[in-house]
């Protein structure tokens, strides 16, 4: 079981950038995803997820509004859309695979396996 997160980079504050968490060994429809990040010197807090019926989505109040999570099944990806970026989401994003529940979704004990992150900096 493998989950790969690409698309982070350096973009300007108000800019935008997609990250994609691709996943191997196991079908998305299976488990719910999570989005995670960490900043310099700050735990990993909880951005977005999706549960395993994959019907809602639910976002940190931090981002609410501003990022957006899909999933394509047929290519076993989750996408974060993420916009209006701000200097406070420079971070370290991962992506997870787990049984996230609508009262723990953001529980990084709820998620059994996870990608190796990707850096997203947004300068001010």
């Amino acid at each position: 079981v493998q989950l790969q997160a690409s698309g982070g980079g350096l973009v300007h504050a108000g800019g935008s950038l997609r990250l994609s968490c691709v996943t191997y060994g196991f079908r998305l429809v299976d488990y719910g995803i999570g989005w995670f990040r960490q900043a310099p010197g700050k735990e990993r807090e909880g951005v977005s997820y999706i549960r395993v019926s994959g019907g809602s989505q639910y976002y940190a109040n931090s981002v609410k509004g501003r990022f957006t999570m899909s999933r394509d099944t047929a290519k076993n990806t989750v996408y974060l859309q993420m916009n209006n970026l701000k200097a406070e989401d420079t971070a370290v994003y991962y992506c997870a695979a787990g049984r996230p529940v609508a009262s723990a979704g953001f529980t990084s004990t709820v998620y059994y396996y996870w990608g190796q992150g990707t850096e997203v900096t947004v300068s001010s």
